[in-house]
């Protein structure tokens, strides 16, 4: 499409009008006269045939297309294309999830059916990662050791089906909190500061791995990385014994004290998950406290359009100076013609 850049510029185009009207032409004054003896037969030759007139047209007609060409230029014509979207700047979220083998206890239901805690992650996880438009998401899963499943990507469609394929108990049954918190800093360190976030879900408590969860939480403090910690994991769960039915907690052996010592270290906050609905509004709490991207910015690229009508204007003053122009002709021919 094309546009003009400044069409306030074409508020100029009556200026020469402007001008011959204000000023005041000069007096006629016989001193300092130049005599021309031949003047009136040169007059009478060049208006017979209505050169004259001619001539007059042809000057007025150039210098206004120079002057509406030069208007133009000003104005900066630009070719405009349609818009384009910019990628949006979000934040650098690693999601790291507990694969020890009490994430396969069944005390979650989902549907009305019983499910394993991991399935219940996986799913509101999942929804999580799905709103998250503009953000770049990695995954580290861990057991008894702790391993990058997906580096930071802006390709969330990814990170879903590499969380959709972990298993409990993929590298073991313990809990090596400290080191999944080490590799998931290693990855935010080089980070944009302010937008380094770390969502660490576990069941249980520390148990495994070389780094303590309070040494790898005064790391990530140091390098600016915000941890959300979340607990998972039912309070009361009906199992049948030799003795019959009996009310147990499922979660007693979930360091809450542990996972709170580490948020609030890191500038985070703990969350404690019961059941699907309390882990979807954790999740949407999470949302609400590192909020996404703004709207997409838009782009309209441009090309610059000014220097063909400033060439064009350029190039006809050329001419008209040279006498490239036809009626410099005509005044050529005319004087040729009085001076024999």
């Amino acid at each position: 499409m094309m546009t003009f850049l400044w069409p306030l510029a074409f508020l100029l185009l009556p200026l020469p009008l402007l001008v011959r009207t204000a000023l005041k032409p000069l007096p006629q004054s016989a001193d300092g006269a130049l005599r021309v003896p031949f003047f009136a037969a040169l007059a009478g030759h060049v208006t017979k045939g209505g050169h004259s007139a001619l001539r007059h047209w042809l000057r007025l007609a150039l210098a206004t297309l120079i002057w509406l060409l030069l208007v133009a230029a000003l104005a900066r014509p630009a070719w405009v294309g349609p818009e384009t979207p910019l990628p949006a700047e979000g934040r650098d979220i690693m999601m790291a999830i507990d694969l020890s083998g009490s994430m396969g206890r069944e005390d979650f239901a989902l549907n009305g059916r019983a499910t394993t805690r991991l399935g219940v992650v996986k799913q509101t996880a999942d929804d999580f990662i799905a709103r998250r438009v503009g953000d770049r998401i990695g995954l580290v899963l861990f057991s008894d050791r702790a391993y990058l499943q997906a580096p930071l990507t802006p390709d969330r469609e990814v990170v879903r089906q590499l969380l959709d394929q972990a298993e409990v108990g993929l590298t073991g049954t313990e809990t090596a909190i400290g080191d999944a918190i080490a590799i998931a800093v290693k990855r935010l360190k080089d980070r944009p500061e302010g937008d380094r976030v770390l969502i660490l879900l576990t069941d249980g408590a520390s148990n495994a791995g070389v780094m303590t969860p309070q040494a790898a939480a005064d790391l990530a403090k140091k390098l600016g990385v915000r941890i959300y910690t979340i607990g998972v994991g039912a309070e009361r769960m009906a199992v049948e014994t030799a003795f019959g039915r009996r009310i147990v907690d499922p979660s007693q052996d979930l360091d809450e004290a542990s996972l709170t010592q580490i948020a609030e270290t890191t500038g985070g906050l703990y969350f404690r998950a019961t059941d699907v609905n309390g882990l979807a509004g954790i999740y949407r709490e999470i949302d609400r406290l590192e909020p996404v991207a703004g709207d997409p910015r838009y782009l309209r690229p441009s090309v610059a359009l000014f220097f063909w009508p400033l060439g064009a204007a350029l190039l006809l003053a050329a001419l008209f100076t040279l006498g490239f122009v036809p009626f410099g002709k005509f005044t050529r021919r005319a004087a040729a013609e009085v001076t024999a």
